[in-house]
């Protein structure tokens, strides 16, 4: 099949429009539309169904561009693996990771990562939803479980604990508990437990439940219950990890904690000799080597 016509195709699908294609293509709207028609009849099939607002993918178009994208997301990482020089670490590195991870422990420390390598161009997408690597949306993730996606280099890089914190304010004015029981006397700021996080989260959440908090304030994400806790709001379940970067905070209750929950950084295979990831590799790992030496200072593990 004629690559310059599945890539004109490729355009014309994601723009919906010959127009727009042309525009992005440098070429004419007629040129385009006859390399549509050619491959029209190469595969003896209707790719678009042709309507006064633009063009709709038939279904055996749909087909194709699934077939074109997958094509265009290979040569990108081709391409990105050219770029890398071997000893310069630049372009844009695309990192999914949590949006509790990412906001309290990630971006904190990424000017570290900057001052290194300022050419760099990191795309931060923070959410729960695992990303597919192998296609390419994003480079390189931090998940708290083992990816389970297949051709990805997994690394173990730590874990964490979900457990108690309160301001100081907070337990001089109402009191700091001694037992899980005292729960029942306080505000518990927390992640709904029917919410997308860790299970081992949503488990200690359902099992501090059961002590009927007096109040209660659920919030979707940990940088929210985070806040909650530094302005007095009650006691909040948050990740250990925070507590190098908010000394102020006080575990309450520290026998009550969570599973462990392992973090993992993968990567595609493809990828593997990438310099920009493994700068973003190294840089992880050295971080995770001075958080856990700083809390050994503080006497916190």
């Amino acid at each position: 099949m004629d690559w310059d016509k599945l890539r004109i195709f490729h355009a014309v699908a994601d723009a919906g429009s010959l127009t727009h294609a042309g525009e992005k293509l440098n070429l004419s709207q007629s040129a385009v539309s006859r390399q549509i028609r050619a491959l029209e009849d190469a595969l003896n099939t209707t790719l678009f169904h042709r309507h006064a607002r633009g063009l709709i993918l038939t279904e055996q178009g749909e087909l194709l561009f699934d077939a074109t994208a997958a094509m265009s997301k290979r040569l990108e990482a081709a391409s990105a693996r050219i770029r890398d020089s071997e000893e310069e670490v630049f372009g844009e590195l695309k990192v999914t990771t949590t949006l509790g991870f990412g906001t309290l422990w990630l971006a904190p420390r990424l000017p570290k990562l900057y001052e290194t390598y300022p050419n760099l161009k990191i795309d931060l997408m923070l959410e729960e939803k695992v990303l597919d690597l192998p296609m390419r949306e994003a480079d390189v993730a931090i998940r708290m479980k083992e990816p389970s996606q297949a051709d990805l280099i997994r690394k173990r890089l730590m874990t964490v604990q979900m457990q108690l914190y309160a301001s100081r304010d907070y337990l001089d004015r109402n009191g700091t508990p001694s037992e899980i029981s005292d729960i029942a006397d306080h505000r518990l700021i927390c992640q709904n437990p029917s919410s997308a996080q860790v299970g081992a989260g949503a488990l200690l959440v359902q099992n501090l439940m059961t002590h009927n908090p007096q109040s209660l304030l659920n919030i979707n994400n940990y940088f929210g219950v985070l806040q909650g806790v530094i302005y007095n709001l009650g006691i909040g379940v948050l990740p250990d990890y925070v507590t190098e970067d908010f000394p102020d905070l006080v575990r309450v209750l520290p026998e009550i904690e969570s599973a462990d929950v392992p973090v993992f950084l993968a990567y595609p295979e493809e990828l593997r000799h990438s310099q920009r990831i493994a700068a973003f590799r190294d840089f992880v790992q050295d971080e995770i080597i001075a958080h856990r030496k700083q809390l050994r200072q503080l006497g916190k593990i």
